[in-house]
């Protein structure tokens, strides 16, 4: 007769829980830099940074600026589900960053360039950023390149192309691509009167349900499809995989094809809204994508849970602006909020030691019976 396995041990229990803990240390961290920095000012300033948009005392307000962070959930959540589809093959895709990169740039010229109406402009950024992901999967297949190799020197490679192509489409005075809401209202993604629930924030579109919609997708071809086997397969053990039958490089090419276009497709899911222009001298590549890494850690490697990790991410990043400028240097929430995201990216390690401990009370319970 088989024992009833224990609550502890059910992996959504165990990912929920990892999650909490790591999320607990990161704010406990944040706070102890705080006072390290200014004691009187801690408190309120870790305050702040939860708190984010609930500080306003009108719900109109807080729903509008709740709209701005859900503008920035969405990319977000898609280089989450970029970075675990591609991990969930057995592949680290770390060039996410730079095919979002590349996406931003292909959507934005062709909706400030070209024309183009919004669909389409996703559309070339989907592509954009799938031929870098093909690039990688091709140099890890057929050169036994690693991914995150060829993913880091593509990371710059696309910052530095999507500058110089979109200098040709900014602002003669100013570094920042032109407003698509003056140049091209076509290529603007329709907001199907969500911009109404948010108390007409112009910038809530069908972003975040598509994401959402797309993260179920991920976990329904993963789970519940023969090609979501195959993929996984190939990752486990390629060599059997190859054994059974199954195309391994053609497989490792595919997913970070399917990778790097849902990173592309984040892109295009906020600079198509018009809430942020491109700065043309950037030197860094977008965080957005490093970001998704942590998300889709928190997140427990899990499509559905990639969807409230992102959410929290950027609720802490945005209620970091918040923190008092008078008393802290500027970058301070930008400090706070990625020792935060750092700490968020130890869910793993968290469940391992779950685990460990949990066996250590049954083989401990086990002696004594």
């Amino acid at each position: 007769m088989n024992k009833k396995e224990s609550f502890l041990r059910k992996p959504a229990v165990q990912t929920l829980l990892s999650s909490l803990i790591c999320i607990v240390l990161g704010l406990f961290a944040g706070f102890i830099v705080l006072l390290f920095i200014d004691a009187r000012g801690a408190a309120s300033a870790m305050v702040d940074i939860i708190r984010n948009f609930f500080r306003y005392p009108s719900a109109a307000v807080a729903l509008k600026y709740f709209g701005n962070t859900i503008v920035k959930t969405a990319p977000l959540l898609m280089c989450s589900l970029s970075i675990l589809f591609a991990y969930k093959v057995g592949l680290f895709n770390i060039g996410v960053a730079g095919q979002y990169a590349m996406g931003a740039g292909l959507a934005l010229y062709a909706a400030l360039g070209w024309q183009l109406p919004w669909y389409v402009c996703a559309l070339l950024a989907c592509v954009s950023a799938a031929l870098l992901g093909a690039i990688s999967g091709f140099l890890k297949s057929y050169c036994n390149v690693n991914e995150v190799i060829s993913g880091i020197m593509l990371n710059w490679l696309s910052l530095y192309t999507t500058n110089m192509v979109l200098t040709k489409v900014k602002e003669t005075t100013s570094p920042y691509t032109k407003n698509i809401v003056n140049v091209n209202h076509s290529a603007l993604l329709p907001n199907i009167g969500l911009n109404k629930v948010f108390n007409n924030n112009q910038y809530v579109t069908i972003a975040i349900p598509l994401a959402i919609l797309l993260s179920v997708l991920v976990w329904f071809i993963l789970e519940k499809t023969k090609f979501g086997y195959e993929l996984k397969a190939t990752g486990y053990n390629k060599n059997a995989a190859k054994y059974c039958g199954m195309k391994e490089k053609s497989n490792t090419i595919l997913t970070l094809i399917i990778s790097g276009a849902l990173a592309g497709l984040g892109a295009a899911m906020f600079y198509l809204t018009g809430y942020e222009q491109w700065q043309c001298t950037q030197s860094s590549v977008p965080g957005m994508g490093f970001n998704g890494i942590a998300a889709a850690f928190l997140g427990g490697l899990h499509p559905v849970g990639a969807i409230f990790s992102s959410l929290f991410i950027q609720h802490i990043t945005e209620g970091g602006a918040y923190v008092d400028k008078t008393m802290y240097c500027s970058q301070i929430s930008d400090l706070i909020s990625s020792i935060i995201i750092y700490l968020c990216g130890f869910v793993l390690f968290m469940k391992l030691f779950i685990n460990k401990r949990l066996n250590a009370h049954d083989e401990k319970k086990g002696g004594k019976s």
